[in-house]
């Protein structure tokens, strides 16, 4: 026998639902359109906490959150070079400071965690940002380099999301951007270790990302940060069959459209904004086309002329 006061009460949620699904559809297209001046949110004044600052995107991160007078906590296992970053952020007249924390050792991570409440109190703005790359092919890298990757684009991220989540948590405010990579969302050859790493940056921010929404914490935001290679010397050598037409990132413009999703909430920002279509293809295609195609545009051979850094970290 049918139970109508249930099947009444199944229609009016999927009214519901389908209501709000035109409304937050609607609400997405008009905030694609609006300038980041008009929906960014003010966070001057805030505490930013970035891994990885002593240079790169890290660095670069550091002097737009100071230019907009954000207080700074600035994490690097290379400390010269960390000052460096502080010295050059000083000239905006805000506060900040620095630790050099090795980002592949939990135990540290926590320990710094706890100088830094005691220092400089609760952190606003978290930018898992530090990352390496071995570059080398699967069977070709060392078990102590996977390891290693793993624990500093990763786990790293766990750590210190436990370490600062909880404040923000108890606020309902607070904001965690995980920098990961278009590696991980499309694998690529000789980049094993590298694209794990960082399709688990990315699942463990979609799935954060949820469990706070879950929880009722609309203040608490997380972004996730899907870029092609950036022109900042950690991929030197890499080049693809088509490079003139998807050429490396400029480390600015990478670090505009961090900083633009940061200010408006985004939940994750690919760049560039072409390979939305190519993430959404490799999603309809089958395998062994994807394969072709990244074949044919070099993807699969691009790390064979990797040079890097010259180092790992």
């Amino acid at each position: 026998m049918v139970d109508v006061a249930a099947m009444l009460s199944l229609v009016l949620e999927v009214i519901v639902l389908t209501g709000k699904l035109l409304y937050f559809w609607l609400e997405a297209m008009v905030l694609a359109v609006l300038p980041v001046s008009i929906q960014g949110k003010d966070i001057s004044g805030e505490t930013v906490l970035i891994t990885g600052s002593g240079s790169g995107i890290g660095r670069l991160l550091a002097k737009r959150f100071a230019d907009r007078s954000c207080r700074l906590v600035l994490w690097d296992i290379n400390k010269e070079a960390n000052e460096e970053t502080a010295a050059e952020v000083q000239r905006f007249g805000i506060t900040v400071k620095t630790y050099t924390v090795d980002l592949s050792d939990a135990k540290q991570i926590y320990q710094a965690a706890e100088k830094v409440k005691r220092e400089m109190g609760d952190i606003d703005i978290l930018v898992n940002n530090a990352g390496i790359v071995t570059g080398r092919k699967f069977m070709q890298c060392p078990d102590e380099m996977v390891q290693k990757t793993m624990q500093v684009n990763v786990q790293a991220h766990f750590w210190t999301a436990k370490a600062f989540l909880p404040s923000m948590m108890d606020r309902n405010h607070g904001h965690i951007v995980n920098i990961a990579s278009s590696a991980g969302l499309l694998g690529v050859s000789g980049l094993a270790d590298y694209c794990a790493s960082k399709f688990a940056a990315v699942g463990f921010d979609d799935s954060l990302k949820y469990e706070l929404e879950s929880s009722g914490l609309t203040g608490v935001h997380t972004t996730a940060v899907c870029p092609y290679l950036i022109d900042t010397g950690m991929f030197d050598g890499c080049k693809s069959r088509f490079s003139f037409l998807l050429p490396k990132l400029n480390p600015d413009d990478v670090v505009d459209g961090i900083m633009d999703a940061m200010l408006c909430n985004s939940a994750i920002v690919i760049l560039p904004k072409i390979l939305y279509a190519f993430i959404a293809l490799k999603g309809i295609l089958p395998i062994k086309v994807v394969f072709l195609l990244c074949d044919f545009m070099g993807v699969n051979s691009m790390m064979n002329t990797f040079k890097g850094r010259g180092k790992e970290q």
